[in-house]
């Protein structure tokens, strides 16, 4: 049993777990402890120095960078795979498929993001992604990818500017696949096309763009436009001005996540470090990651789920029941459809319990599944 209060209505319950599921709650509690739904990130590319997209992966990274999330309240996560060739992607969807289904801590993987290779090919819009390996939408490769995983890609995100694209997502809809746009550089009516295609999230809104763009239309006013896309944020203070995410949070309200979009330096102490992608790169004692060449460059985000929480409330941009919400019941409620994840019986026991130092949330343990972690 797992007793505590509320983090919503601030009243004691205890909740009584059955088979990794919520089995009952009841209104006491003998502990002042906060309960809230662990955290669930839905777009992470590695952490602690483990890199999810490495050709040398082991699963002694992966439980190292497993671990560590869980102590920063992650209890879902999505390894993000970026842009590479197919087989590369094959053979790292075989292997996380793997550690899902065999290792003790594989529970906490729910399943996959592609991000690309089937993005912009333009210079800003592609990002740090390799543009050698960048290709048009082909459902027969998202097919080919689907079998290695045994149909765990459950998010991935591509540009709609090429030709073929909507034929693409209405499959990837039909298969329960979750379509994105990000990365790229496309039109107006493209964006609009995809979105009534079935496309219903937007990657990163406001990264992953061009460093100038015209002052409209643009690609980011016609994603925040559209009511039909739901927009992850990276809300680390590097990535997006305070100013631009509460554009994006008065517009797009309830239909707001926040990912971490983190890098394998994530996690690690500040210094020097070689990307396999970008070169050197530091990561500063203020939790910022630029290149080494360029200090203006970014060179991905260094910062946990927890993290952007803690910077959505010190900013005063969300309370911590908001900024929680966006980085724990929310992403579950775009994947599934349904609201209420959270203290509802028949509900994944994936908790967080924890409590308040003045203004800080300090967390004290994990729950995964109905056990708890002590950490």
């Amino acid at each position: 049993m797992i007793s505590g209060i509320d983090h919503l209505s601030k009243t004691p319950i205890t909740i009584e777990t059955e088979e990794g599921k919520i089995k009952r709650i009841s209104q006491e509690s003998s502990s002042k402890k906060v309960i809230l739904p662990g955290l669930y990130d839905i777009q992470i590319n590695g952490y602690v120095g483990v890199d999810f997209n490495s050709e040398t992966l082991s699963s002694l990274d992966m439980e190292k960078a497993v671990k560590a999330l869980a102590k920063q309240g992650v209890t879902s996560f999505m390894p993000t795979i970026i842009t590479n060739s197919k087989e590369a992607i094959e053979k790292r969807l075989r292997f996380l498929l793997g550690f899902k289904k065999q290792n003790q801590w594989g529970s906490f993987i729910s399943g996959f993001h592609l991000e690309g290779p089937f993005i912009s090919l333009e210079d800003g819009p592609r990002g740090a992604h390799p543009k050698e390996f960048v290709t048009k939408p082909d459902w027969s490769l998202i097919e080919d990818l689907q079998e290695a995983c045994e149909r765990n890609i459950k998010i991935i995100t591509l540009s709609p500017e090429w030709p073929g694209t909507l034929d693409v997502i209405e499959k990837c809809v039909k298969a329960g696949i979750k379509v994105a746009i990000g990365h790229t550089a496309a039109n107006t009516q493209e964006i609009i096309e995809a979105a009534q295609s079935g496309a219903t999230l937007s990657t990163h809104l406001g990264n992953g763009a061009h460093p100038v763009l015209p002052r409209h239309p643009n690609y980011i006013w016609d994603q925040l436009a559209n009511d039909n896309l739901w927009v992850t944020l990276i809300a680390d203070g590097f990535h997006l001005p305070k100013s631009v995410i509460s554009v994006f949070l008065k517009v797009k309200k309830d239909k707001a996540i926040l990912v971490s979009d983190a890098v394998s330096f994530a996690g690690c102490a500040p210094g020097i470090y070689e990307s396999l992608i970008g070169g050197q790169v530091e990561l500063t004692k203020e939790g910022r990651l630029q290149m080494v060449s360029d200090p203006r460059l970014l060179a991905g985000s260094a910062s946990s789920l927890l993290q952007t929480i803690e910077f959505m409330v010190k900013s005063g941009l969300a309370t911590f029941e908001e900024a929680w919400e966006m980085a724990s019941i929310r992403p579950a409620e775009y994947l599934e459809g349904k609201k209420g994840r959270c203290f509802s019986v028949g509900s994944p026991a994936d908790l967080v319990l924890g409590h308040f130092d003045g203004d800080k949330f300090i967390l004290d343990s994990v729950v995964k599944q109905g056990k708890i972690l002590e950490i």
